[in-house]
This record gives C-alpha cells, sequence and structure tokens, in this order.
C-alpha cells in the first residue's frame, strides 16, 4: 500500500462521521445517501494528493463533502420532489408515534433539510460546535457573513416552530 492509500485509508477511518453527518442532512432518502457517501468518498480519493496540511483535515473533508452534496442535491432534486409526498405523509405518521422530543428532533431534521444549500451546510456546521472562523474557513466566507447567515437560519428555524404550536 503506498502513502496516497494509506493516507486516504485514515482520513476514512478517522473522519467517517463527517461524510455521514453531511450525507443525512442533504438525503433523506438511505439509497441516496449511499450513494452520496460514495460520490464523497471517490472525491476525497482524487484530491488527496492536493491535501494542504496547513488546514485542519476535518475542514479540507468538510469542503468536500458538502461541495459534493450540494452538487449531489441539486442534479437530485426533480428525482427528489416525485417523493415529497409520500416522505412528508411517512414523516407525519412516524411524528404521531414518537415522543415529544423525537418528534422536535424530527421536525428540526425536516426544517433543515428545506434550507438553501449553502445554509445547509451553514447550520450543519453550526450543530456541530464549529465556530464562527471555522466555518467560515470550510465555506469560504467570511466570519462576519457566518454569524449574520446563523442569526437568519436561527430565527427562521424558530419561526417555523413557532407556526406549529397554538
Amino acid at each position: 500500500m503506498n502513502k496516497q492509500e494509506q493516507f486516504f485509508q485514515e482520513i476514512i477511518e478517522r473522519h467517517k462521521g463527517i461524510l455521514f453527518k453531511v450525507a443525512r442532512v442533504y438525503c433523506p432518502n438511505e439509497n441516496d445517501r449511499q450513494d452520496l457517501i460514495q460520490e464523497m468518498m471517490i472525491q476525497v480519493w482524487q484530491s488527496v494528493h492536493k491535501y494542504n496540511d496547513q488546514f485542519k483535515i476535518s475542514t479540507w473533508l468538510y469542503r468536500i463533502s458538502l461541495n459534493v452534496a450540494i452538487s449531489f442535491y441539486r442534479k437530485n432534486t426533480t428525482r427528489a420532489n416525485r417523493f415529497t409526498v409520500l416522505n412528508e405523509q411517512t414523516t407525519e405518521i412516524l411524528i404521531e408515534d414518537k415522543a415529544e422530543t423525537e418528534q422536535q428532533l424530527n421536525l428540526l431534521e425536516q426544517f433543515i433539510s428545506e434550507l438553501k444549500e449553502l445554509d445547509k451546510a451553514l447550520i450543519l456546521l453550526y450543530l456541530e460546535d464549529k465556530n464562527h472562523t471555522e466555518i467560515a474557513e470550510i465555506l469560504g466566507l467570511s466570519v462576519s457573513n457566518v454569524g449574520t447567515k446563523v442569526g437568519r437560519i436561527k430565527e427562521k428555524l424558530k419561526t417555523r416552530f413557532s407556526q406549529l404550536t397554538p
């Protein structure tokens, strides 16, 4: 095994959680999620020789996986829209059978899935406890822009939740 193969395997083994989290946010369907993870891994493999050790591996990996997820999401939007009605009905049935906390988590996941691609990435990183500087570095935004956008996304999500309560 050469150095590149070994480095790739180390990255995937240590940081596979990043790929799974990003895929979960962008793909509600399990089969699509597996395809997306495979696409991410291919892109990581193709980019591993370009890794710059001035950046944290997790930052580099988030950047790749989010770019792949956004592209994948755009390609599959038409197909996903065909299943929206069924998914919404299924989600409603599942929510009725779960505890209040789990209901709220499901709703949050649904609301996040409805956000624009960049906003999904921002809130995912925010929920992963990344600070604004790290988020800015991963997404190529200014720190102040990250702060503004995160604030607006949080307000949008609060509004969505408040519309559900009588």
